[in-house]
């Protein structure tokens, strides 16, 4: 008597698993095996029938089955309006599975997979009478998941062939993922070429890649990682470990792929593994009486025959799977053996070679008996769950110099993991899952600033000297007549300018960045001040030259009255201290960082990128305010200079130093048109601002001191012995020319008098 099986193996095919090169004969060893045990089926052979051809033996080379549903399903269709009736049905690869155990339900028939992961499969209400000698696919996540959290990876990216298995693998991973606050920074999916999901990985810096495809898309992803430098001490790749340990230096030409073995080789070193224990790990007798290593010596033997070159390691595809098969076909043979028992205790008078396609009481003991199967097989302890998933271990491998090495096991019902600390990583440590981009706050060069420091300093001297120099000769007719007084506020405002170009190179390597926005209006009200007090005292006086000659020539004795020079200053500065308390009350200066692009470190071995970032001092409406106080100092500028033009040639004895007055707002009048724009063009160059600017504000001073008052000095030592003026006298003194003529018409009138007396001598 016979009992009839249906099954289908893949063998061929261009994508997709074809396990069947080596499952198919471990399930004519296990076929063999159960038929000649006697406790098993007694009066029963077990008979595997695949498109009535017994055991899937097929001539016809095209008819060989490939891994496509349509195809599977024509298999399935062929068997089952083909006598004799088929008791239950094997299949193979997940997309394949999918049709059959979909369909199979209508005949009543149980259907049980060796090589189907799809986590979709797990549906019962859509496939209620599959079971698997292979574990779903989600067996790995979990494994993976662990892994992660092992080694801190909080940052992940997903590339999938687009196949039901892996959609659904995925779907499960982002759940997990999820639950366990790691990030999927990407998930690419590709049909048949990763070029462009593998080129996106990179462009979104991902690190720790999990990928999910067949074995002949990986050997394409792994050439498509060697091409994009996507492998190394800075990434990770999660492979699925039912490939065969040397997939990826085989059928490369015949599947065009374009790197050579070595570059495949390059690529894949490092790459983990997860996968379902599928060859029993403890040396220990199976229910068939072997032991695994027992059953891989017969495999290898029966692959031999069958014209594999396994003595050089060129293992058909399938190979690592083939243990699923061999128990799955003792797992059909002790479910059936365990229904003829239980039918024949029920004395219902039925036996099992009577099952047809609409007795679902026989369906029924067929289901129940497989669902309560466990014995120990050569892929482990073979037990279903309630979704009819296989029960198993997961084993995590990495392939260090083109070997696969143990690292570990893990248990996802116990949640145990077992580690053997073998894992090596290229670097010495363990992979980052990110680019570590280490914030570097671009901040003024310290030789910069201490010169400009140290020149500004100087300045400061220089101005303090020239404000006792100017106190201690106030008296002096050439101090006197230049109104001293503002010389004295220019000089103040001198100092304040140039201390003002300390505080513009104070950042982040010297304060805090919460005191950032202290200095930050610090250096608008110092800078603001300093050149109201320095500028508008020599507008002031130029001011005054032009009132002289344009409303004075009826008067020419007309006084200077000091106290409108010094009301015109006060008048400035109170607009700017107007402006300045606004701003700073209504919305007042912050620190805002500039981020520019990420840029190489000079000198370092780990996987970091630097973030340059540069300080700022702004406002919400910092152009608004800018636009008003650019706009205030600009009308000022534009007016001196217009002054100091229409007054370029005119001397006024009540200010003798009027010309030099004009020069200097000659020069920071340009200056300040030069320098406020192209301060704003490169203020993302922190060294090239800050100089641009100091320079142009030491110049400006410097310059200013120069003209104003080295004549004055250069004066003052000529003639150490001139008259000093009464401490009492006021700003109307006579100047230097007016002396030297007064006292050239003294000596002529002395020459007229004598000569006068010699005439008059001769007379008498």
């Amino acid at each position: 008597n016979q009992l009839h099986i249906g099954g289908i193996f893949p063998i061929a095919g261009k994508g997709g698993w074809q396990g069947g090169q080596a499952c198919m004969p471990a399930a004519k060893l296990a076929l063999q095996d159960v038929n000649e045990n006697p406790d098993l089926l007694p009066g029963f052979n077990l008979t595997l029938h695949s498109n009535d051809i017994l055991l899937f033996i097929i001539e016809n080379k095209s008819a060989i089955l490939q891994c496509e549903p349509g195809l599977g399903a024509s298999v399935m269709y062929n068997l089952l309006y083909n006598s004799p009736q088929k008791l239950m049905l094997l299949a193979g690869c997940s997309t394949v599975c999918t049709t059959v155990a979909e369909a199979a339900k209508m005949w009543n028939l149980v259907v049980l997979c060796y090589g189907a992961s799809s986590p979709a499969l797990s549906d019962r209400s859509r496939f209620p009478t599959l079971f698997r000698t292979h574990p779903s696919a989600t067996v790995h996540n979990p494994t993976r998941i662990k892994l992660m959290q092992k080694f801190g990876w909080s940052r992940v990216a997903i590339l999938q062939q687009a196949e039901e298995v892996f959609i659904s693998t995925v779907e499960d991973l982002e759940t997990r993922c999820k639950d366990a606050g790691i990030e999927i920074v990407t998930r690419q999916s590709f049909l048949s070429d990763p070029t462009d999901a593998v080129r996106n990985l990179r462009r979104q810096d991902a690190r720790i890649i999990v990928g999910l495809f067949y074995v002949v898309a990986a050997r394409r992803v792994l050439c498509e990682m060697y091409k994009q430098q996507l492998y190394g001490r800075a990434y990770v790749w999660f492979f699925i470990g039912w490939y065969e340990d040397n997939w990826y230096e085989v059928n490369l030409k015949n599947e065009n792929i374009s790197c050579t073995k070595e570059q495949m080789k390059i690529a894949a070193e490092g790459h983990l593994t997860t996968e379902a224990l599928m060859w029993n790990q403890n040396n220990q007798k199976t229910i068939s009486g072997m032991s695994s290593e027992d059953f891989r010596k017969r495999l290898n033997a029966a692959l031999i025959e069958e014209g594999y070159d396994i003595n050089h390691n060129r293992y058909p595809e399938g190979y690592q799977e083939a243990p699923l098969a061999y128990d799955a076909v003792w797992s059909v043979a002790l479910a059936f053996n365990k229904t003829m028992q239980r039918l024949t205790e029920q004395n219902s008078g039925k036996n099992l070679k009577d099952f047809t396609y609409t007795d679902k009481e026989i369906a029924n003991a067929i289901y129940a008996a497989m669902n309560s199967t466990q014995f120990l097989g050569v892929s482990g302890v073979v037990a279903f769950s309630s979704q009819g998933d296989r029960i198993a271990l997961t084993q995590i491998e990495q392939m260090i110099d083109g070997q696969y090495y143990k690292l570990g096991y893990y248990d996802t019902q116990a949640d145990n993991l077992t580690w053997f600390d073998k894992e090596k990583w290229d670097g010495e440590k363990v992979p980052q899952d990110r680019t570590i981009v280490r914030r570097v706050l671009r901040t003024v060069s310290l030789p910069l600033f201490i010169c400009m420091s140290t020149i500004s300093s100087f300045g400061i001297l220089v101005a303090v000297t020239l404000i006792v120099f100017n106190i201690w000769h106030r008296h002096r007719r050439v101090i006197q007549s230049s109104h001293p007084v503002c010389n004295t506020i220019m000089l103040f405002g001198v100092i304040i300018c140039l201390v003002s170009v300390i505080l513009l190179g104070i950042d982040g390597q010297f304060i805090t960045a919460e005191n950032y926005p202290k200095v930050c209006q610090a250096r608008a009200w110092i800078l603001s001040t300093g050149f109201t007090l320095a500028y508008g005292a020599m507008f002031s006086k130029v001011w005054r030259v032009h009132r002289f000659t344009t409303k004075t020539k009826t008067d020419p004795k007309k006084k200077v009255e000091p106290w409108k020079l010094y009301t015109m200053v006060s008048g400035l500065l109170a607009v700017d201290l107007v402006i300045l308390l606004t701003w700073q009350m209504q919305d007042p200066l912050q620190r805002r960082l500039e981020t520019f692009p990420l840029e190489d470190p000079i000198s370092s071995n780990d996987d970091v990128k630097i973030r340059p970032e540069l300080e700022h001092c702004e406002s919400h409406n910092n152009s608004v305010w800018l636009g008003v106080i650019y706009g205030f100092k600009g009308l000022i500028l534009v007016f001196g200079l217009f002054l100091a033009y229409e007054t370029r040639s005119i001397k006024v004895k009540q200010i003798n130093d009027s010309r030099y007055v004009g020069m200097s707002i000659y020069n920071v009048v340009v200056l300040c048109l030069i320098t406020a724009p192209v301060a704003m063009v490169i203020a993302s160059q922190q060294d090239a601002s800050f100089a641009f600017v100091a320079l142009a504000v030491i110049f400006c001073c410097f310059l200013s001191m120069l003209l104003i008052f080295v004549p004055k000095v250069i004066e003052v030592l000529r003639h150490p012995k001139d008259k000093v003026e009464s401490k009492f006298s006021n700003d109307t003194g006579i100047s230097k020319e007016d002396e030297e003529r007064y006292q050239k018409l003294i000596s002529e009138n002395d020459d007229l008098q004598k000569l006068i007396a010699q005439v008059s001598s001769v007379k008498k």
